[in-house]
Formats: structure tokens, C-alpha cells, sequence
């Protein structure tokens, strides 16, 4: 009877619990794509103002590539790598630079081969567990490094077996004037070891592990009231569309796949661009953030007659979890954008501070690329995410309909200003609708803003679209900046309003003269006139009311 006394009882129970605790409080650290999603069946009928669709800008593929548009009015740009079989894929999702299992690099395979290459992949990911604790935040077992330009591909090989190394891939970014390779470690060294021993080669000059990046979105939460219409009461963007549409304004979208048959986008401009390769179909969240920006059925997007580059740099976790991207694929995404004309970057997507990375986006900044950014879902006591912590990047936190940070929006001194990111009304693959939360969406909805500016006049730099949404913003929170809302909630009609087109600007404020407004109080919201300042500065001056 001694073993079932209440002193033993006791004992026992506490005994399971100080084993089950490690367990629940390890749980998987990982930062996955944070959905607060439902999928409701909701018919709404239509609520978006008449308004004259812009010119949809097209162009044929480049002469000599057998391509078949998904629809009359998209694109497809190349891959820049074939797409593959399961088997012949890295640990990030990228086909590896070999011939696929087909042997033609396009990815059609027989079930039996599909499994096969997915066992075989769980085993080769396996094997590193036992040598080092798993670093989260990177790829594992993967390394990406610049190395020397003249290298063929046959040298890059030899560079890679010389230190027990397996090149993934390599190319050429004209973005940064350097050549990255991907290489994976087939052995159970550690990233510290290989990456010590890598840089000490002559023909390598940089080394760094392959970050991972996660969407911005979260688990869905009950909202009240009509979720289809808060956020365009808040931007005041029915107003604002009477002045600017997005037309002729290209914003690319670094994101997971977009369903580009959604009634949403039935008149919308797109380029499709696949950073990953294979045949992994649309996403909720790419969908989603594209719907935020270019929705003109049903829904009202931000600039509804805007150009998207719709960039698949996001593809499914081989363990589970949402979509996921790593620096090598951001670089791609990046370099793709720059090159083919995006006025504005949208990326909706936050992980470490990357060094290839922040050199990229700095290269992007150069060639006056307005680049916005969620803040992170990762709550109160997060450091700063990037690419939004980047001083180049816009970052955006997140509203609900009663003007509250969300609370899993990141916070800080980084933070641009904010925007509706709570229970918003998007389209979803295969023609459905979600309401999706985070910051993600938020973002979207400035990147859109940033081209209703650029609409109004295409000359202004990156940083005065950024002062132009940040002094019309509506001040919430704390008086003045804070780190929650930063400067307060973006307000699209007072943006529009802040910015003379060129053609209507006075002789007088020509951009060799700089005329630029001094916009009014944020809770006052008077229209002030804005144009480009001269090259030696972008000083904002009184104009006249």
C-alpha cells in the first residue's frame, strides 16, 4: 500500500512533469510562417468605385523559350534553374545544379520516384543532427560564399570537392558584381569548421551560412464587423484611387506562389518570376499579399491598376511549417527585381541580419528602388527582423479596426509607421477568400501606397516616398514617433494629396528648383504639394495651401 500513498502519488507526478516540461519548452524554434487564417464562405457583392483601368503593360517572353502564359495577361519569366525532381532538391528547396532524375530538368516524375526522393532526402538531413545543436535561424548544412569570377563551373566543382563540399548551385549577381555559390556540407563538420576552412581559400571571398526567411502571417483570430471594408476606411483609400491608381507603377512581390486565375486579378498586369523552380502551385500568402495590392473585383486593393512581378522565392518546409526561403533565393529574388524594372520591392518575409543580403539591398537602394518591409510577427520583446531593420527598407507594424498594434507586431525604433494588418479580407487560391492577420499585409498595403505616389510623380526618390507617408501619416499611440506605430497609420489620400505631378507643377517648382511641401500636422491632414527636390538635396520647403 506504501507505493499508492499520497506522499509516493505525489512524487510520481512530479516526476512526469519535470520530464515532460523540457519537451514543451523546447517545442520547435523555428520562425514559420504565422497564420492567423480562416477560410470563410462569405458572398460579397461588389465595392469598388468606377474606376478606368490603366493600360496593362505586356510584353512577349524573350524570343526562343517554349512558354505557355497561365493567363493572356501574365508573363513568365525563365527560372533561373530547371525545375527538379524531389531528389535533386537542397535542404532550402532549390533545385540542385545537376540534371533532374528525368533527365530533362522538368520535374515529371512517377510517384514511385517521388517517394524515393523524399526518403532519400530525410536521410541525408538526418545525418548532421548528431555532430552540432541545429542553428534555426539558417538552412542546415548549407553555405553561401562568393567566390572568384573567373571560375568555371568544372573549377567550382573542384573548389567544392577540395573542402568536402557539394556545390548546389552558382551564378553571377550583376546586382552586387559578384558571384555566389551555394554549397552543401556532405559530411558531419560543422558550418563554423567548413566555413573556416572555405575562407582560407584564395578563390573564395566571403562566407556565410544560408539564412532562412519566413512569411509574416499569422494564425486567424475572430474579428467583428465587416473585415472586407475596415482597411479601406482607414487608408481612405476610396478617396485616394479618385486621384492615383497605381497605373504604369511596377512593384515586385518577393513572396510564395500567387493563384493568377483568382477573379481578383482577372484585368491585372503581371510577371511571373520562379526563383525555387519545380511545380509547387499557389500559396495563401502570396495570394494574399498580391490581393492586397492589386484587387479590383470583388475586393479593393491598395493600387488595384499597379504592375506586379510576382517573385515565387517561398516554397513549403521539407518538415512541415509554412513557406520558407533562404539568402541564396532572396538574393535571386532581389537581383531579378532590380534588373527588370521594379519601381518598389514588397517583402513581406523576416529573418536574421544577413551580410549578403544587407549588401543587396543596398544595391537595390542605389538604383532608386522604394523597398518596404513587415516588421515581424515575433511580438514585444523581439529584436529587430530583417530586411526591415535595414535603414533602407520601409518597415511597417501592424492596426487592428480599433487602431491597436497588433500584438504580435514587432516593435522599435526601426519602425517606419503602420497599417491595417488584423483580420484582412484577401483572396485565396482556387478562387476562395481568407481572412489572414500580420504584418505581412500591412506592408502590402504600403507598398501600394508608395505607388500611388509614384503614380502622382515617378521622379521622386525612395527616401522622399518615404517622408511622404511618414508626415501624412495619422498619429496614433503616443504623441509624436513611438516604436509601436512609428509615425502613425499611413493615410493614402493625404499621401496623394502631399505630391504635384509634374504636369500640374508651377514653372516655379520645376525639380531643377526642388519645391517641396512642409505637410501639415498629422492629425490635421491639409493637403500639401510635393515634388522632387534637386540632386543635392531632398529638403522639404513651405509651399503654398
Amino acid at each position: 500500500m506504501s507505493s499508492t500513498s499520497p506522499l509516493n502519488f505525489a512524487r510520481s507526478v512530479a516526476m512526469l512533469i519535470a520530464v515532460a516540461l523540457p519537451a514543451f519548452a523546447i517545442g520547435d524554434l523555428s520562425a514559420h510562417a504565422q497564420a492567423m487564417m480562416r477560410s470563410p464562405n462569405i458572398n460579397i457583392p461588389s465595392r469598388v468605385p468606377s474606376i478606368n483601368p490603366g493600360t496593362a503593360m505586356r510584353a512577349p517572353p524573350p524570343t526562343g523559350m517554349a512558354l505557355r502564359p497561365i493567363l493572356p495577361n501574365a508573363r513568365l519569366a525563365p527560372h533561373l534553374q530547371a525545375s527538379c525532381d524531389p531528389v535533386d532538391r537542397s535542404a532550402s528547396g532549390e533545385c540542385l545544379d545537376r540534371p533532374s532524375a528525368t533527365g530533362h530538368g522538368q520535374g515529371r516524375r512517377t510517384q514511385g520516384k517521388s517517394d524515393k526522393g523524399s526518403s532519400a532526402k530525410v536521410t541525408q538531413r538526418r545525418e548532421p543532427k548528431a555532430a552540432a545543436a541545429v542553428d534555426l535561424r539558417t538552412i542546415a548544412n548549407e553555405i553561401v560564399a562568393e567566390i572568384d569570377d573567373s571560375l568555371s563551373t568544372d573549377q567550382a566543382d573542384a573548389l567544392a570537392r577540395r573542402h568536402g563540399l557539394q556545390r548546389i548551385g552558382s551564378q553571377r549577381f550583376p546586382l552586387i558584381g559578384a558571384t555566389i555559390g551555394l554549397f552543401r556540407i556532405t559530411d558531419r563538420r560543422s558550418v563554423q569548421a567548413v566555413s573556416r576552412a572555405l575562407a582560407a581559400d584564395a578563390r573564395v571571398r566571403s562566407v556565410q551560412p544560408n539564412y532562412r526567411y519566413t512569411l509574416q502571417q499569422q494564425n486567424a483570430a475572430p474579428v467583428e464587423g465587416d473585415p472586407a471594408q475596415y482597411a479601406l476606411a482607414k487608408l481612405r483609400l476610396p478617396e485616394a484611387h479618385r486621384l492615383a491608381q497605381g497605373s504604369n507603377v511596377t512593384i515586385a512581390v518577393i513572396d510564395s506562389g500567387v493563384d493568377l486565375r483568382h477573379p481578383e486579378f482577372a484585368d491585372a498586369s503581371f510577371d511571373v518570376f520562379d526563383a525555387l523552380g519545380g511545380d509547387e502551385g499557389p500559396d495563401v500568402h502570396g495570394t494574399g499579399i498580391a490581393g492586397v495590392i492589386v484587387s479590383h473585383k470583388r475586393l479593393m486593393g491598395s493600387a488595384p491598376y499597379a504592375r506586379i512581378i510576382a517573385i515565387r522565392a517561398f516554397g513549403m518546409a521539407k518538415k512541415g511549417g509554412g513557406p520558407e526561403s533562404s539568402s541564396y533565393v532572396i538574393l535571386k529574388a532581389l537581383d531579378y527585381a532590380a534588373l527588370h524594372g521594379a519601381q518598389i520591392v514588397n517583402m513581406s518575409f523576416a529573418g536574421p541580419k544577413d551580410a549578403v543580403i544587407e549588401r543587396a539591398i543596398a544595391a537595390v537602394a542605389a538604383k532608386g528602388v522604394v523597398m518596404v518591409a513587415a516588421a515581424g510577427n515575433a511580438g514585444a520583446k523581439s529584436p529587430p527582423l530583417y530586411p526591415a531593420g535595414n535603414p533602407n527598407v520601409i518597415a511597417v507594424s501592424a492596426t487592428d479596426d480599433r487602431d491597436q498594434l497588433l500584438p504580435a507586431s514587432n516593435r522599435g525604433n526601426y519602425i517606419a509607421l503602420a497599417a491595417p494588418g488584423a483580420g484582412i479580407f484577401l483572396p485565396a487560391p482556387d478562387g476562395k477568400y481568407q481572412i489572414i492577420s500580420g504584418t505581412s499585409f500591412s506592408a502590402a498595403y504600403v507598398s501600394g501606397l508608395a505607388a500611388l505616389v509614384l503614380e502622382r510623380n515617378p521622379a521622386l526618390k525612395p527616401e522622399t516616398v518615404r517622408t511622404v507617408l511618414t508626415r501624412t501619416a495619422r498619429d496614433l499611440g503616443t504623441p509624436g514617433r513611438d516604436d509601436l506605430f512609428g509615425a502613425g497609420e499611413a493615410d493614402a489620400l493625404a499621401a496623394v494629396q502631399a505630391v504635384v505631378s509634374p504636369q500640374d507643377a508651377p514653372a516655379a517648382a520645376a525639380p531643377s528648383a526642388g519645391l517641396q511641401a512642409e505637410p501639415a500636422p498629422a492629425r490635421e491632414l491639409r493637403p500639401a504639394a510635393v515634388t522632387e527636390a534637386s540632386p543635392a538635396g531632398d529638403a522639404l520647403r513651405p509651399a503654398q495651401q
